[in-house]
């Protein structure tokens, strides 16, 4: 007589279901990949941190260059990273004068721009800015955390960064931007 105890039962379905199972939760990730929100934002890192030093010479002949200790002291201000190129950036020239006209302190840092394509921008679109630095090698823009054109940045008198508004200012966020103004005063 045998005392080995007996073995279960084989379950000839498990190795059936298995790679079908698999198959399906795979599949259900695909489809939740292409029907999700693409979010290619990518926030800076520097909110609540004091914009990095830097100092850009103008890029425009009838506006200052820019550097770091223009955000220090006196009230808010706006950073707007913006081409003469890009043309979201165009899109927003509207709302950009719209916060102007409000009292917001804009400047602005043009991105790998030439003087010439610039002033006919600026020509075309209004010139909102109190300063423009000029950007060849977007290490200011990079520096910041900014990941591309257009972007604004709240930034308080303190220097801190404080809000970060990824892609062109649509009308309907000219009031959202100016709350931050507001909060970035205390």
């Amino acid at each position: 007589m045998s005392t080995q105890p007996a073995s279960p039962a084989r379950r000839p379905g498990l190795a059936l279901w298995l790679p079908l199972v698999l198959f399906g939760g795979f599949l259900a990730l695909v489809v939740y990949g292409l029907v999700r929100p693409d979010n290619r934002e990518v926030a800076s890192t520097f909110i609540g941190k004091p914009i990095p030093a830097f100092a850009l010479p103008p890029a425009s002949d009838d506006r200052p260059g820019l550097s770091n200790a223009q955000f220090v002291g006196g009230k808010p201000r706006l950073l707007n990273i913006f081409a003469s190129w890009c043309g979201p950036c165009a899109v927003e020239s509207p709302q950009l004068a719209q916060l102007a006209k409000a009292g917001a302190e804009i400047d602005g840092v043009a991105i790998r721009d030439r003087k010439d394509d610039l002033a006919r921008f600026l020509a075309a679109n209004g010139n909102p800015f109190a300063r423009i630095g000029q950007d060849d090698l977007s290490k200011v823009q990079i520096g910041i955390g900014s990941s591309g054109v257009p972007e604004t940045f709240v930034v308080d008198a303190h220097g801190v960064i404080r809000h970060q508004h990824i892609g062109a200012i649509m009308p309907e966020d000219v009031p959202v931007i100016l709350a931050k103004l507001k909060e970035a005063e205390q």
